[in-house]
């Protein structure tokens, strides 16, 4: 054993975390029998013991490390409650890591960039998603949508990334919703990476993954994972060389928002199992603010002031004018205008061909008779009467 080894629960955490994420994807869903349902949460419930007992076994390689640690000791007795409650036996399989391939790397493989301009010729074609304010999300495709969500939704999940964002009430308004955590994971990928666990909460945008580390895969100088800041506290960005991907979090206002640019090969690597993605499909028809409303008796922010604070702000009005102006209305709250704003200045970096930053509104482009303020206002009424 290893007497100088440092706590590492997080990493303990993380592993759990991976290996539960899709568990419960095919689960209670409408429509089957109650046999093949009861398989189906017995399946379930098979896998979550294994990697109960995964978990189990990592704290108790890391009793010595973490002898005194209160993340440690509270995981330990975490585990204890859900092996009880779950019913699940103390001895059997446990879940076995990803194998990694055998053979040595080429030098270029743990560089995506590099790598495709050697075998193509060429650089990569970049996608861009962000996810921002209450929440509106630009899609990979560049498609737009305003969302009613709460909870929490996957943004990504392919074979070399998972993405989940959680979205919450605003406080003291029912019917708007920011994003208030990002979760960030890494998927082992053949000896670039271990599998890293990243995650931002309101007032906490840490410069580090969640094990502590700044980097890992270093691989002649460099790293294939790394993560920087240039407000600590508030932005991170997350260079990700294995898979050619730049990941940008950061806080505006009260509300948390995540850009991405990753190569279209990356975002297409994915099964038909891993079917919610809001990054590639945007958000489910139900959660989509489509329909114009009526407008509410009241709003809390005077409609033509936040029209005039967002023209200041922003160039165009494009998708991003009509979030900011959206924002204002819903919160009330001047600082909410700095996540469109946040997000335009995220797209005009991450998209090389300029034309494509500025996207047209749909439903301006569709009811061009229709003002603005009146669209704007009612798709705040539709999360009103929601």
């Amino acid at each position: 054993m290893d007497f100088g080894a440092s706590c590492r629960i997080l990493r303990c955490n993380s592993d759990f975390v991976a290996a539960t994420l899709n568990l419960g994807s095919g689960s209670g869903a409408a429509g089957v029998s109650g046999g093949a349902a009861a398989f189906s949460r017995e399946t379930v419930n098979v896998g979550y013991c294994s990697a109960l007992r995964t978990y189990a076994l990592c704290t108790r390689r890391m009793a010595r490390a973490c002898r005194g640690d209160l993340a440690y000791h509270s995981a330990v007795q975490g585990i204890e409650d859900l092996l009880i409650q779950h019913r699940c036996p103390r001895a059997g399989p446990t879940t076995q890591p990803r194998p990694l391939p055998q053979g040595t790397l080429s030098g270029d493989a743990c560089f995506y960039e590099k790598g495709f301009f050697t075998r193509e010729g060429r650089t990569p074609e970049y996608l861009h998603c962000s996810v921002f304010g209450d929440p509106h999300i630009r899609t990979f495709n560049n498609d737009f949508h305003t969302c009613a969500v709460q909870g929490s939704w996957p943004l990504v999940d392919n074979e070399y990334l998972y993405i989940q964002a959680t979205s919450s009430p605003t406080r003291g308004r029912t019917y708007a919703t920011v994003l208030t955590k990002i979760t960030i994971i890494f998927k082992n990928w053949r000896q670039c990476i271990d599998q890293q666990l990243y995650q931002a909460e309101i007032d906490n945008i840490p410069a580090a993954f969640a094990d502590g580390s700044v980097w890992s895969g270093e691989r002649q100088g460099h790293h294939s994972l790394q993560v920087t800041t240039q407000s600590p506290g508030r932005h991170a960005e997350i260079h990700a060389a294995h898979i050619g991907t730049l990941l940008v979090v950061r806080q505006s206002g009260r509300s948390l928002s995540l850009s991405l640019r990753s190569p279209r090969s990356i975002v297409g690597a994915f099964s038909p199992e891993q079917d919610l993605q809001l990054c590639v499909w945007g958000c489910p028809a139900s959660q989509r603010l489509t329909t114009p409303q009526p407008p509410p008796t009241s709003s809390p922010a005077p409609a033509a002031s936040a029209h005039a604070h967002c023209a200041a702000l922003l160039p165009a009005q494009d998708v991003y004018y009509q979030a900011c102006v959206f924002d204002l209305i819903a919160t009330g709250d001047l600082n909410a205008s700095s996540s469109a704003v946040g997000a335009l200045q995220d797209a005009q970096s991450m998209i090389s061909d300029m034309h494509r930053v500025h996207l047209l509104p749909v439903a301006f482009a569709h009811l061009t008779h229709t003002p603005p303020t009146l669209l704007l206002l009612g798709m705040l009424g539709t999360l009103i009467s929601a």
